[in-house]
């Protein structure tokens, strides 16, 4: 599950919101976006788990928690609208081949 971590104290350190969320579990990427052009932090983060209840979990204990007086704020990240919001299955995918290419699965079953 994707986090986003916002409200972040412009000078806290990928490395640092990294370990703060493994507080609560494993930490698959951690992504601290930055400015390009001045090189600071934007003070939003996104931090990837792989385990649906250690996010929820961190996302619990974390929101609303103050740090350097700033009130951060954690939440699921939601998909781009160019990203799909699932993960096609084997089942799926060849789901939608039947219904595209009826013919070819003719005989086959």
């Amino acid at each position: 599950m994707k986090l986003l971590i916002r409200n972040l104290p412009r000078k806290m350190s990928e490395e640092e919101v990294r370990a703060m969320v493994e507080d609560h579990g494993k930490v698959q990427s951690c992504n601290l976006v930055m400015d390009t052009k001045s090189g600071l932090s934007k003070g939003f983060a996104f931090v990837e788990m792989p385990k649906p209840g250690e996010a929820k979990a961190a996302t619990k204990y974390l929101n609303g928690k103050e740090i350097d007086g700033n009130r951060i704020r954690v939440k699921k990240a939601e998909a781009k609208k160019d990203e799909p919001a699932e993960v096609a299955t084997e089942a799926k995918v060849e789901e939608a081949v039947k219904e595209t290419k009826p013919s070819v699965w003719k005989g086959k079953r």
